[in-house]
Formats: C-alpha cells, sequence, structure tokens
C-alpha cells in the first residue's frame, strides 16, 4: 500500500544502500591508480551511472513499503546488477575478449538496474489504484540512453567517456522532464523520507572520505605528516557534515513538507534527485584528493617533512571537490528554502583563486590550507547565518 507522510527509511533500505557504499570505494581506487585528468572525467561518468539508479529508487520508495513482496525482491535484483557494475567499474576501460568485456559488464548491469524500476513502477501501479503508472513517455529517455552507452562498450576509449555521459544525461534529464510535466507526474508521499534517504547517502560518501586514509597511508601510519593528514581529513569530513546536516537538511526538510500536492514534487526532484549529485561527487573528489595526499606523503618521501608539492591533477581534486560540493549545496538551498549565504560563495571563489598557490606549496600545507577554508565557512556561519526554513 501507499506510504504516507510519516514514513522513514526501512532497515531494508539501509541495507541496500551497502551496494552503494562498495561501489564508491571502486570508484575512488579507480581513479587513485592513474589519477589524470581524463580519469578523473570517467571517475564522474561512474558516479552518475551510481547515482541515477539510486535516486530513483529513493522515489519509488517514497510510493509504497520497499521492504515487502515484490519491490523488495527487484531491489535484491537491483542489488546484485549494482554490486556487479562496482566490482567491474575499476577495469571497464579495459576491453577483453568479445563478448565477455569489463565494459559490456557494466552496461548491461545498468539497462537491467533500469529496466526493474520501470517494471517496478508499472507493479505498484497495477497494485495501488492511487499510484499513477509511468507511461511509455517514461520508457522513452530510459531506453534511449541505453544506444550511447552499449555503443561506449563496444567502442572503448575517449569516446565511451562521451557516449556514456551522453547516456546518463539523456537518461537522466529526460525522466526527470518526465516525472515533473507529464500527466504521469510523482507524487512526493513523504519529505521526511526523502530527506532521509539522500541524508543517509552522503553520511556514506562521507565515509569514503576518511577509508581514502588508510587507503593512502598504507602502513605508514605512525609518521607525523601521515598522523597530521589523518587528522585534517577528520576536520574536513566534520566541517562537510555540518554544513548538510546543521545548517541545511532540517530546514529544506521542513520547507519542503510545508508545500501541498504536486507543488512539492519539483523542488524535491531539483533538491534531492538533482541537486545531491554534485553534493557526493564532491565528497568523492574530496576523498580521493585525501587519498592521494596521503599516499604523496608515505610513500613519496623527501627532505620537507610536509612533502613535496602535488600535481595540478591530484591539487584540482582537493580543492575542486570541496567547490562542487558547495555548488551542490547552494543548488539545495536554493531551491529548498530559496536563498544561499553568500559565505559560501565567497568561500567557493577563494577555494579557486587558491588553486594555483596550493600548486606550489608542500602537500600537507595545500591539506590544511582548504581545512581551514572550510572551518572559516563553519564558524562563519555557526555565529552569523541561520537559514530560515519555508523562506520560499
Amino acid at each position: 500500500m501507499p506510504i504516507g507522510e510519516a514514513q522513514r527509511t526501512t532497515p531494508f533500505e539501509i541495507f541496500f544502500d551497502l551496494v552503494f557504499a562498495f561501489a564508491f570505494i571502486r570508484v575512488a581506487t579507480f581513479m587513485a591508480g592513474s589519477p589524470t585528468p581524463l580519469v578523473l572525467a570517467q571517475g564522474l561518468v561512474f558516479l552518475m551511472l551510481l547515482w541515477w539508479p539510486f535516486t530513483t529508487f529513493a522515489w519509488l520508495a517514497n510510493q509504497v513499503r520497499p521492504d515487502v513482496g515484490v519491490v523488495r525482491a527487484g531491489l535484491v535484483v537491483v542489488m546484485a546488477a549494482m554490486f556487479v557494475a562496482g566490482l567491474v567499474i575499476p577495469f571497464s576501460w579495459r576491453h577483453g575478449e568479445w563478448p565477455v568485456s569489463e565494459a559490456l559488464t557494466v552496461a548491461v548491469a545498468y539497462i537491467v538496474i533500469r529496466t526493474v524500476v520501470y517494471l517496478l513502477n508499472w507493479h505498484m501501479a497495477v497494485s495501488n489504484p492511487r499510484i499513477r503508472a509511468p507511461g511509455f513517455r517514461y520508457a522513452i529517455p530510459i531506453a534511449a540512453g541505453w544506444i550511447p552507452l552499449l555503443l561506449g562498450a563496444v567502442l572503448g576509449g575517449a569516446t565511451q567517456t562521451v557516449l556514456w555521459a551522453a547516456a546518463f544525461v539523456i537518461d537522466c534529464l529526460g525522466t526527470t522532464c518526465v516525472s515533473v510535466y507529464s500527466p504521469e507526474r510523482l507524487q512526493l508521499r513523504s519529505a521526511s523520507h526523502l530527506c532521509d534517504r539522500h541524508g543517509l547517502l552522503l553520511i556514506i560518501a562521507l565515509g569514503e572520505s576518511l577509508i581514502a586514509v588508510g587507503a593512502g597511508a598504507g602502513s605508514a601510519v605512525t609518521r607525523g605528516p601521515v598522523l597530521i593528514a589523518a587528522l585534517l581529513a577528520v576536520a574536513n569530513a566534520t566541517a562537510l557534515w555540518w554544513l548538510y546536516f546543521e545548517n541545511a537538511a532540517a530546514p529544506a526538510g521542513q520547507a519542503l513538507a510545508r508545500r501541498a500536492g504536486h507543488d512539492r514534487v519539483r523542488p524535491a526532484v531539483n533538491a534531492y534527485s538533482l541537486a545531491h549529485f554534485p553534493l557526493i561527487a564532491g565528497i568523492i573528489y574530496l576523498a580521493l584528493g585525501i587519498e592521494l595526499v596521503l599516499d604523496h606523503l608515505a610513500h613519496h618521501p623527501s627532505q620537507h617533512p610536509a612533502g613535496t608539492p602535488l600535481d595540478w591533477t591530484s591539487t584540482a581534486a582537493l580543492f575542486g571537490g570541496p567547490v562542487v560540493y558547495l555548488i551542490g549545496r547552494g543548488l539545495f538551498l536554493r531551491s529548498t528554502v530559496g536563498h544561499v549565504p553568500r559565505a559560501q560563495i565567497v568561500a567557493g571563489g577563494t577555494m579557486l583563486a587558491l588553486l594555483p598557490v596550493a600548486r606550489i606549496l608542500p602537500a600537507l600545507a595545500a591539506f590544511g590550507l582548504i581545512t581551514a577554508v572550510l572551518a572559516a565557512l563553519v564558524c562563519y556561519e555557526r555565529i552569523r547565518w541561520q537559514p530560515t526554513a519555508g523562506a520560499r
């Protein structure tokens, strides 16, 4: 049966999120293995592959209970497909013998996931007259995205990167437009449930920024610079957590809950299905930067205790991750409470301006610099800025 406004996240949904925790680790592993600009772009494509299935199933679970009957069975199938995709992700730009290639495996797994979500939406509509069927309009962008997805898996290389990005953009934007504007529009039955689901995944992503410490440090965990960098990683994770959960999540959820009927679907889609992607991507890129800093300090000894400067790609990941995160937070706040703190814009601009400076600083000093900017933003908002729920 359809859920009510008081519905919260079920234990099965948290169990479902485990495959995303695994997949995030695999994406970070892929990018850390050869951190070039192309690999970072490919990592972004992989994050798109992970994100859109998650948010579509979060909406599905916002319609009916996800831990019973056919819906639960379908989610188990999705978990299996997502686990296979995550397992293969680090090798999916390397082709094996046809027809079993790593890229094709990921493509087929994604097709299985998107097919299951469409069928489950149909099942919900058949079983519950109060729920609208997705209709064939919803299927068109899903199926259209499969063409560049499969072509990219066959062609490989940079062409694969472009085609896969196009596939996910077609799927994402197409299904979003259908969900918001078509007669078979979504219904937001529980604002608190949607907030919970996306907040929990954000915590999982923050966990990846801490896992990156161990991955980068290896056995050199007792060296002074490595320990300092590890503590800075904790400070970064705490700052990002505070910026979202302390001054954004609660007022955004309250503002959304105050809206009635279909008026809250569009801001919910903008705030959670779309704006949360840069939030997650920003954390993963920061985690990559943290791993590269720790690896640099642990395995590339130099005469300087703070290490030699990072290369441009590593510095861009370290500073670009928080900037992308702040962009996502700004879009999230704009879509819900209706305004963005100016200090956040200033902090993002400061990080971009400091990027050339960080490139010539020792690795540990550059890491400390980004931590200081985030800490300053947290302190300023703690003292001077309080969001107003329902400002829009």
